[in-house]
């Protein structure tokens, strides 16, 4: 027996499901059919490809290995079948991009008016999501490219990274806040500000008086935030609502005298309209990456790099890395 077209499309599956049960729907299959197929498979690689357990399935190095060139294999089958067919004709060339709850509606969002502008004919789509699941999703050949971080090196293998920018985080509030007005913010902790600085130096203490919107813990943007607090002898907000969607915290933030502590870029366009204003806080001096995600190995299509090129503009185009 050799290994075939429907052991690499049931591969491929099972690493983007996940789990065999979703693989095996997805796939029209019963859940014994997917197992024996993937056991085929193993059984001809020569090597323990899939790992299964009660939360699901993940792969083992050698499948990271092999999951490259199955996903080449079935893309490549899939825009055959679509030519012969000439459903490719009918169809907008696409790009599918992953990114950051943070990033989407900062860099990304950017780039995707830029690309449009340029190029009113092309679709695009965009996964948000947390950075494991960008990997697993790119690494799966969902994605043609990401917008993420840095992740452990076994979290990284097949996948490449390039560096777009470094930023930290601000803190934003609704224009007319009363942190923004003169005293409203001197916790008599700080002293007054430097004459280069055009906000009053706001102190961390003074954010406690308010509703703090901060990111979920785990989180790169969490540890910066935390450490806004950790400068001023404080521990995290007791009042506080802590969320990756940028939408949630800017309503909140539009409609209250919330105080929104977030990655810089996610609100800069925000406050270049005017829309919401920076509080001067004292931030941590460290920056995280922020770059592009990619396959090792492989070129992603046309349409992809333009749109990386374009994001390589824009941030060579950005004030610095702390975005001020």
């Amino acid at each position: 027996m050799e290994i075939g077209l429907r052991h690499l499309s049931c591969f491929v599956v099972v690493a983007q499901e996940r789990t065999l049960a979703r693989a095996a729907a997805r796939l029209h299959l019963s859940q014994p059919a997917v197992s024996k197929t993937l056991s085929e498979l193993e059984r001809m690689a020569g090597r323990h490809l899939v790992d299964r357990g009660r939360a699901g399935t993940s792969l083992t190095a050698a499948g990271e290995q092999f999951l490259r060139y199955a996903t080449e294999v079935t893309q490549a089958m899939d825009a055959a079948a679509a030519a012969l067919s000439g459903a490719g004709a009918a169809q907008a060339a696409t790009v599918h991009v992953g990114a950051l709850y943070t990033v989407a509606g900062g860099l990304v969002a950017r780039a995707i008016a830029r690309l449009h502008a340029r190029r009113p004919d092309v679709a695009c789509t965009v996964e948000m999501a947390h950075n494991p699941e960008l990997l697993d999703a790119l690494k799966a050949g969902e994605l043609d490219f990401a917008v993420g971080r840095m992740a452990e090196p076994s979290m990284m293998r097949g996948v490449s990274f390039e560096l777009l920018y470094a930023e930290s985080v601000a803190a934003v509030v609704r224009p007319g806040h009363p942190l923004l007005r003169p005293g409203g913010g001197y916790g008599g902790i700080l002293r007054s500000p430097p004459r280069e600085v055009a906000a009053e130096l706001v102190s961390p203490r003074a954010l406690l008086s308010y509703l703090v919107l901060i990111p979920q813990a785990g989180t790169a943007p969490r540890l910066q935030a935390e450490g806004i607090f950790a400068a001023g002898g404080l521990g995290v907000p007791a009042r506080r609502v802590e969320t990756q969607s940028s939408s949630v915290a800017r309503s909140l933030t539009l409609l209250s005298d919330a105080v929104w502590i977030t990655p810089a870029h996610a609100v800069a366009l925000d406050v270049e309209r005017g829309w919401l204003s920076r509080v001067n806080v004292p931030v941590p001096a460290a920056a995280e990456p922020v770059g592009l995600l990619s396959r090792s190995g492989g070129r992603p299509g046309e349409l992809a790099e333009a749109l990386m090129g374009i994001l390589r503009d824009l941030a060579e185009r950005l004030p610095g890395p702390l975005l001020e």
